[in-house]
This record gives C-alpha cells, sequence and structure tokens, in this order.
C-alpha cells in the first residue's frame, strides 16, 4: 500500500458530539501531521505519544481546532502502517475541516472498512478477527459484545487454524505414498480415518453455534397481535418500562406499529406493538390492520394476545388462522380481571402459553422465559465454544464438512489414494477460506464493504 488515506473515525452528531476523530494510515500520515498541527514547546514526536496543539490551515495559518494528536509507528498500529489520530472538538463543522485539509495534502478519503482491510492485508489480523470488529462495532447486547471480543482474541481462529493443520498433515501422508509408495510403509487408513472423523465433528461443534450467533447479531423480531383493546399496548410498555405506546380503555387506539428495543436473555429483541386486527370502516384503521398483518407475517415470533376475562372467542380464533405458520406463544393477558372460579383460557394448538397483568407489570418474566424457550435460546446459551459464527464461515464449514464426508465415503469404498486427496484439498480450501488464508478479492470486497468507513 503507497497511498495514505483519511476518515472520520467516530460517529457525528449535530451539535452533541464531545469528540470527532479523524484518521489517517499510510506513509505520508506522519508528513501530513506536521503540516497541519502546531505542538507549541518541546514536545517530542515519536510512536505512541499524545501532543497537545492546534490544527492549522497550512498556507493562510488560521485556527482551526485546538485538538490532540495521536501518534502510532509502524508496525505498533492498528493497519501496521504509520497512524496519526487527530482528536478535535466534536460535532459536524470542525472534523471535517480537518478531514478536508488532511485530504488537501495528499491522502485520499478512506473506503468503507478499508483501515481493517488494511490491517488483514498487512497480516494484523485474520479474516475472523476482521468481522469480528464489524460484530463488536454493531453489538446490540452484552452478550454479541463478548461473543465479537472472544473472536477478535482469536477464539476462532485458533480452532480453524488447528483443523486445517490436521487437514494438511493428512494431505501430505497421503501425497507421500503416491509420490514414493515403494518408500515407505503402509499408510495407516484406520488412522486416517479416525483423524478425518475427529476433525468433522469439531467443525460439526463450530456450526451448532451459527444459530446462536445469527441471534446475537440480527436479534429476534416479536410482533404482539390480537384484537382491539385485548392490552397490546400496554404489554409493550409494560415490558420495555416505559410509555412507548399510547393506552386508553378506546379500542383500536393504536393505528400503526410501534416499536421498542430490548435485550433478552442476551439476544437483541425488536417488538412490535401492532394495531388491534378487526373488521372496520374507518380507512385509517384498516391501513394499521393491514400493517398489523404485514409486521406479524415479517416476525420471528408472534404473541397472540387475549383477554383472560373474555377467553378465546371467534375473532382470536380468525386471528390465530392468520398467523399459525409462525412461531407463536398464547399470551393470556388481564389475569387481575379473571374471577377465581374462571379457568385461564387456552388455544389448541398453540404451545407455549403466558398469563400477565400488563398494567401491573406482572408476568414478563414468564413471558421472557417462554421468548427464550420458543427459540431455543437456552441450548444456544449453554453452547460450550465461546465463539458463533457466522453465515459466510457457516457456509464454507458446511462445504468443509461434506467434502471430509465424501474423503470418508472415498477410503470405504477403497478407491485410489488420489480421489482422497482431491477432496481433502477442497475441505482444505473451504477452511483457508474463514481465516482468509485462501480468499478472492471479491469475498474481501463483499466483506469489508459491510463496515463503516473509518474502522
Amino acid at each position: 500500500m503507497t497511498d495514505t488515506i483519511a476518515a472520520i473515525a467516530t460517529a457525528i452528531v449535530p451539535q452533541q458530539g464531545s469528540i470527532g476523530i479523524v484518521r489517517l494510515s499510510g506513509p505520508q500520515a506522519w508528513g501530513i501531521a506536521r503540516i497541519l498541527f502546531d505542538a507549541p514547546g518541546r514536545q517530542v514526536w515519536e510512536s505512541h505519544r499524545i501532543l497537545y496543539g492546534y490544527v492549522r490551515h497550512p498556507h493562510t495559518r488560521q485556527l482551526v481546532d485546538e485538538a490532540l494528536l495521536l501518534l502510532m509507528q509502524a508496525p505498533r498500529s492498528y493497519t501496521r502502517e504509520d497512524v496519526v489520530e487527530f482528536h478535535c472538538h466534536g460535532g459536524i463543522m470542525v472534523v471535517q475541516q480537518v478531514l478536508q485539509l488532511c485530504l488537501s495534502q495528499g491522502a485520499r478519503l478512506a473506503q468503507a472498512g478499508e483501515f481493517t482491510l488494511r490491517a488483514f492485508l498487512n497480516g494484523r489480523l485474520d479474516l475472523t478477527q476482521a468481522e469480528s470488529v464489524a460484530d463488536l462495532v454493531g453489538a446490540q447486547s452484552q452478550q454479541a459484545a463478548q461473543a465479537a471480543l472472544a473472536g477478535l482474541q482469536g477464539k476462532l481462529q485458533a480452532p480453524i487454524r488447528r483443523l486445517r493443520a490436521q487437514c494438511l498433515d493428512i494431505l501430505a501422508e497421503i501425497e507421500a505414498r503416491i509420490d514414493f509408495e515403494e518408500d515407505l510403509p503402509p499408510l495407516d487408513e484406520a488412522g486416517v480415518q479416525a483423524q478425518i472423523h475427529q476433525v468433522a465433528e469439531t467443525i460439526a461443534a463450530l456450526l451448532a453455534t451459527a444459530a446462536r450467533g445469527q441471534l446475537l447479531r440480527t436479534g429476534l423480531k416479536v410482533a404482539i397481535v390480537g384484537r382491539p383493546n385485548v392490552g397490546k399496548s400496554s404489554l409493550l410498555n409494560a415490558w420495555s418500562r416505559s410509555d412507548r405506546a399510547i393506552v386508553t380503555d378506546l379500542p383500536g387506539t393504536t393505528r400503526d406499529v410501534v416499536e421498542s428495543q430490548l435485550v433478552v436473555g442476551g439476544i437483541p429483541v425488536q417488538v412490535l406493538d401492532t394495531a388491534g386486527i378487526r373488521a372496520t370502516d374507518d380507512r385509517v384503521e384498516q391501513l394499521g390492520v393491514e400493517r398489523s398483518q404485514r409486521a406479524a407475517q415479517a416476525a420471528d415470533l408472534v404473541l397472540l394476545t387475549i383477554e383472560a376475562a373474555v377467553g378465546w372467542t371467534e375473532d382470536d380464533r380468525r386471528i390465530y388462522e392468520q398467523v399459525r405458520d409462525r412461531p407463536l406463544i398464547l399470551v393470556v393477558n388481564k389475569i387481575d380481571q379473571l374471577s377465581p372460579e374462571q379457568p385461564l383460557p387456552d388455544a389448541a394448538g398453540i404451545p407455549y402459553r403466558v398469563a400477565t397483568a400488563a398494567l401491573k407489570g406482572e408476568g414478563i418474566a414468564d413471558l421472557e422465559a417462554a421468548i427464550l424457550h420458543a427459540v431455543q435460546a437456552d441450548h444456544l446459551q449453554a453452547a460450550n465454544l465461546e465463539v458463533a459464527i457466522n453465515q459466510r464461515q457457516a457456509a464454507a464449514l458446511i462445504r468443509a464438512q461434506e467434502a471430509l464426508r465424501q474423503v470418508e465415503a472415498t477410503i470405504a469404498a477403497a478407491l485410489p489414494l488420489d480421489f482422497w486427496s482431491i477432496d481433502l484439498r477442497t475441505a482444505i480450501h473451504a477452511l483457508g477460506e474463514i481465516t482468509g488464508d485462501e480468499v478472492t478479492e471479491s469475498v474481501l470486497d463483499q466483506i469489508f464493504s459491510r463496515f463503516c468507513i473509518g474502522k
């Protein structure tokens, strides 16, 4: 890499950001900093120092900002290149001015994820660690952040590299027998089969974390649906501990989908409070009902809410018919209005039932437990591995797993050693794609295009 890139490395919020960082990486980074930054006194320009001073226009010497300058010399930096960071006052104008000055001195605006891409290309990170950087930035829960940190620390890289090394060792044994069969003892076929089986089992254990990884990264979308006035909005308010939705005794108050972001058992949950579903001549309410139906169909889980004292009605059954193809939990709300002799309503075909009194905040813990059980979160969280693979990594592992199964089939069919090596190479290549030991430019473009600019 011969050019120098620059970008704003912090989120910029108008009139709210306290600090804004402009980051440069490349051979001109220190030179540009010396032109733009005035460090008064006898401050020493050396790696891993922070200088205090002023950012000035290179020609007019007009003051742009009072700032700090962080210096990092290659290879002791994030990208393993010379890196400098201008720590400016936050907001929009100052950091934009500093960035433009950097660009005017020969830096190029960084592309999305280009700092991390350089870290990967320069050998500081492998591809699993680079993807973990993006996961950490986008983490929506503490558990998601912990999984990303584990990946960043190499806890996915290490087992993948071990598996690939095992496969390479097996391949070396096979190819040695192909080339020098007469000079070497016979191949221990049973031992090779045992090693391949062990690798395949480890791959299966890694694949078992894919669903957990998907939940941690994207979260769960949950829709609260039901007839008008069964307490859907009260349920959302009690669950989110806020007044997100308007609650009245009048049916049809909610006309649009109201969202709230929660975390349940370490899993990000987007909760959608929907308009009551019923037949109506009110065009605005009709639009709300249509949006409710679309939200239910797009949800990962539906909370079908009914009123305890009223019980399971024909209207409830009609709503159930519309959402029965989705994972369901029956929420029996307003149990505080149920007389002692009345049994708790039930509905055939819905496996989970939770009783709540939303206005009193009762039953929320039971609801969260039912949600975790419904998505099998107890199993997902019990995984022994500290990391959770993403979809790209899972696809590569599946290819490796299928190739190893083919090797086992080839051995069982007593085919020549040449056939063993073909599928073994496929498995090695697939494992190399995960860490980046074997990866194409198009795959790198796809991965790093999802990063923010400045990271």
